[in-house]
């Protein structure tokens, strides 16, 4: 068995600065479950493939090694992350790397799920 879907599950959580035990939370498993599908021991169910999916704005095809995440997915990753990266304080109090990674998800989440003609009001 390969580990391509835990070397990219691993990276994505990385990438979200996030630990095991956090997105572990977010998906409704354990940490050691996620750990097993990072290392390779273990492969995911269909139901938390998509849950992992979703959460990173990724295609299960992406996760499978189908495809590589869309150009739109990554200019909009990288337009947020630049914005967040001049963050530096909110009412008077420092703006945390983990912070900007919580603020970055919450962005995306909103952009992903806004609807289109909303940009043309």
């Amino acid at each position: 068995m390969t580990n391509s879907i835990g070397i990219k599950i691993q990276n994505l959580r990385k990438q979200a600065n996030m630990s095991q035990f956090q997105l572990a939370k977010v998906l409704g498993i354990a940490a050691s479950t996620l750990g097993m599908y990072e290392t390779g021991k273990r492969e995911p169910s269909l139901k938390v493939l998509n849950r992992i999916a979703d959460y990173f704005n990724v295609s299960t095809d992406y996760l499978l090694g189908r495809s590589e995440p869309s150009q739109e997915n990554k200019h909009v990753d990288e337009t947020v992350e630049q914005a967040l990266s001049h963050v530096m304080s909110f009412d008077g109090k420092p703006v945390t790397d983990h912070d900007r990674a919580i603020l970055q998800q919450i962005a995306e989440a909103y952009l992903k799920g806004r609807d289109p003609d909303e940009d043309n009001q």
